[in-house]
């Protein structure tokens, strides 16, 4: 946690800070594909702030919100959505063949509640059946990183 807490206090936000959270990702519950996606509810999008695949999945990328599976867990119910197989993917990501091209074939999409709204969700991918229930639990503990490191972003975009 102290390279988290030196990063939040770090000049270069909000790249510092999602760098950091990314590392602690990695080492919690391991991602090859790591994105922070915020969510934009008033116009039904989430709109990608980091990702550490850049060619593949820009910054600043945006897509629809679908209601599925996905959005009932994740939006609905406020839980983590896990998916072990290309096939669960495939069944709520329409870009599952670009997924599946890098490597991965599991995911698991942590949202980061404020206030009782989801803000936006920690997406880690890997390799198939990599996100056990063990790595599962191990994710809920990245909610209050995720949700700092949301927050701080947000406040800088406010110029507060």
């Amino acid at each position: 946690m102290t390279d988290l807490t030196a990063a939040f206090a770090a000049s270069d936000q909000p790249s510092a800070s999602f760098d950091a959270l990314a590392r602690l990702v990695e080492e919690t519950v391991g991602a090859r594909l790591f994105t922070l996606l915020e969510i934009d509810h008033a116009r039904g999008v989430a709109r990608r702030s980091y990702s550490n695949m850049p060619e593949a999945y820009p910054v600043s990328g945006e897509k629809e919100i679908e209601l599925n599976r996905w959005s009932e867990t994740v939006s609905g119910r406020h839980e983590t959505f896990v998916a072990n197989s290309i096939e669960e993917i495939a069944e709520v990501f329409p870009d599952h063949a670009l997924i599946q091209s890098l490597g991965c074939e599991s995911c698991i999409n942590v949202p980061v509640v404020v206030g009782g709204r989801v803000i936006g969700t920690l997406n880690c991918l890997h390799a198939a059946g990599h996100y056990t229930p063990e790595k599962v639990a191990a994710a809920e503990t990245l909610k209050l990183p995720g949700a700092a490191a949301f927050l701080l972003a947000a406040s800088i975009e406010k110029g507060a």
